[in-house]
């Protein structure tokens, strides 16, 4: 080998014949070690230590069945909201020693649908955030691959939601507690599962309550469509919005302010998910918090048990939320 060329990565072979043994007793060392006598088997991992050998995931996928791989879709990659689902799922497939890969389904079910099928033979499973796809298509990908679904809840498929009930009485109770007794919501994409669970609750506590609500929208969840959902506040006179995610609400107040109207003192805003950033805005944001980075665990880690499983049965984790209150939200100005 001349000088400063590559070295040579092992092979299966290389590390045979220097443990003295067969390829296919390296092979069995790595993927199905049960068929390996135990001092066979150290001497033979000590040697590719040595040796710097690592199994080719392709080859171990085709004699174990499993690629160690896993996919998790979110609907754009771009939106702080889905970070700490990424950051939680990545800590817990590097801890199972699994490679995790990400895709941006783009807010499109017919994306979404087609990295699933792209994706399907090269990984174990799936875990699905928010995703856009109907109830049938979702079911039937349920029966070709391993899936757990993130902020969507369907019979028979595994999911881990957040306990948007109780999230929702916090909010109604906030507002209500400052005066306000009536609140618009500005409805996120109507493919949203969430969205359609925040408004529910929120109807449901507004009614327990004594307050009105109305919805308003659709709006995409980006900071852009926060101008026309802002300016549909100022038309509906309402003094609370609750905004279907964090980067609406932040484009909403950009552009009150914009408008000469105050907030928290002439309409106060909520929104969900607090995002990385929702406290360095002025005013400060309140917001529903949610467990991203414990959900983006537990979706993992329930993922890699149904790829262990003989039956699959399903599992379902609803996980807390909790208000954050800060200066977006404040006492009632009577209109």
């Amino acid at each position: 080998m001349s000088p400063g060329s590559p070295r040579k990565r092992a092979t299966i072979t290389d590390v045979a014949r220097e443990a003295g043994v067969v390829a296919s007793t390296v092979s069995r060392s790595f993927t199905n070690p049960g068929r390996v006598n135990q001092v066979t088997r150290d001497h033979v991992l000590e040697v590719a230590k040595r040796l710097g050998y690592t199994p080719n995931p392709m080859a171990r996928a085709l004699e174990s069945g499993r690629t160690e791989t896993l996919a998790l879709l979110v609907p754009d990659i771009t939106n702080p909201c889905f970070a700490g689902i990424i950051k939680g799922a990545e800590g817990a497939a590097a801890r199972s020693g699994r490679t995790l890969v990400l895709g941006d389904t783009q807010e499109s079910a017919a994306t979404e649908a087609e990295l699933l099928r792209r994706l399907g033979p090269a990984v174990d499973g799936f875990v699905l955030s928010a995703s856009r796809l109907p109830d049938s298509e979702l079911r039937r990908a349920a029966e070709l691959n391993n899936l757990v679904l993130l902020n969507r809840a369907i019979p028979g498929i595994t999911g881990v939601v957040a306990d948007f009930a109780s999230g929702t009485r916090q909010i109604i109770d906030h507002l209500a507690s400052h005066g306000h007794r009536s609140a618009v919501f500005l409805a996120g994409p109507p493919e949203s599962w969430s969205g359609r669970r925040r408004w529910a609750g929120l109807e449901d506590a507004a009614h327990a309550t004594g307050m009105t609500v109305s919805r308003l929208g659709p709006y995409a969840p980006t900071r852009e469509a926060g101008a026309a959902a802002a300016d549909a506040v100022i038309t509906s006179g309402t003094t609370a919005a609750v905004c279907h995610n964090d980067m609406l609400a932040l484009g909403v107040i950009r552009r009150l302010l914009e408008r000469g109207v105050r907030v928290p003192e002439d309409v106060s805003i909520v929104g969900f998910d607090n995002i990385f950033g929702a406290d360095l805005c002025t005013p400060t944001l309140t917001t529903l918090a949610e467990h991203t980075q414990d959900a983006g665990a537990r979706a993992v880690d329930t993922l890699i048990q149904l790829g262990l499983q003989r039956t699959r049965t399903e599992q379902s984790w609803q996980l807390p939320t909790h208000l954050v209150v800060r200066g977006s939200t404040g006492p009632c100005r009577i209109r």
